[in-house]
């Protein structure tokens, strides 16, 4: 391997990753370390900015590496993605070209992005969001029409893997009658997760709380669509922290707009960042953060000091964790 390569660290949005990891151990062996803070605005600002770059520390979804991408990078020899997982990255698309994909799997606690979803469903249960705005201007009560207890309310909820039971067991111990759906799940595997199985419709048509806890695939790709916004009361509130197009963002814009629903909370979006003139953000009824599920230190912690562990097994030959193992034999 060359003594001195470039090393560009994405989207480090908080200016958080240098501090976060030993990076002096890839100093040492005359790694160039950049780091870049904002998005990129296009694939031709993201070519043109990553050219110089040898290696490329990515943080889990936030820039997408499509083909046409990769291809226009002629320095790259190696990327290590932060996470398990990227249906945003290409990985055969590095492959054909000798590019192996290192992640860094596991994480510890997925207690992050569960406690996450569940504070945004309590903010939007009582608008909590809009009472913050209020009381700062001095309003105190004025305009707080959403009164919402979770106590007896039905919590329906599309996922029930590890978020999705961790979200059961909230809901169980905040009183609320727990259901659940996904295309796998059987009634067996539901009361394991804490809840009791039904189908998508009824869970739909019944629940007061529809919290989305589904990976985003082929399958629950819109998986929420306008005909299914509509099968919901309109007392519900719809939270998603999974990924936003598991729900057409403009059906789901469209409902907020007519009341078909009461709420939403949302903290995945179709393009993130979310745009400052984006339709969602002028609709009085939705709580937006901006993904926020997985950004605590202890995940930052691991993720970087997993990316300098890979990095280094990739510089002795010897690359661990490989995503796309056949790029190893090119």
């Amino acid at each position: 391997m060359p003594q001195t390569m470039k090393l560009a660290l994405l989207d480090d949005y908080q200016k958080v990753a240098l501090r976060m990891a030993d990076w002096d151990r890839l100093r040492k062996r005359g790694i160039e370390i950049s780091v870049f803070h904002e998005p990129f605005k296009s694939v031709d600002d993201a070519a043109a900015k990553l050219a110089p770059f040898d290696i490329l520390g990515l943080l889990r979804e936030r820039t997408a590496f499509p083909k046409a991408l990769i291809d226009r990078l002629p320095n790259l020899k190696f990327m290590v993605l932060t996470g398990a997982r990227a249906a945003s990255l290409d990985d055969k698309a590095a492959a054909a070209r000798g590019i192996p994909v290192s992640t860094t799997p596991g994480g510890g606690s997925n207690a992050p992005t569960a406690e996450l979803g569940w504070a945004l469903l309590m903010m939007c249960a009582r608008d909590l969001g809009k009472a913050e705005r209020l009381a700062r201007t001095g309003k105190w009560h004025d305009g707080i029409e959403q009164m919402v207890v979770l106590e007896g309310k039905r919590l329906g909820i599309l996922g029930l893997g590890k978020l999705g039971s961790r979200a059961a067991r909230y809901g169980k111990a905040f009183g609320m009658d727990v259901v659940a759906w996904s295309q796998n799940l059987t009634p067996e595997k539901a009361a394991e997760g804490g809840a009791r199985y039904v189908t998508k419709d009824e869970l739909l048509a019944t629940s007061d709380f529809v919290s989305i806890h589904l990976a985003l695939s082929d399958r629950t790709r819109g998986l929420i669509q306008a005909a299914d916004l509509a099968k919901m009361k309109k007392t519900a509130i719809l939270v998603n922290t999974s990924r936003g197009p598991i729900v057409d963002e403009a059906a789901l814009i469209a409902a907020l707009k007519n009341r078909t629903i009461l709420h939403a909370g949302l903290d995945v979006y179709d393009k993130e960042p979310l745009p400052a003139d984006h339709p969602l953000t002028k609709l009085d009824n939705v709580t937006l953060i901006p993904h926020l599920g997985y950004v605590v230190e202890d995940s930052y912690r691991h993720f970087y000091g997993g990316a300098v562990q890979d990095i280094e097994a990739w510089l002795d030959g010897k690359p661990i964790n490989v995503l796309n193992p056949d790029a190893l034999k090119k």
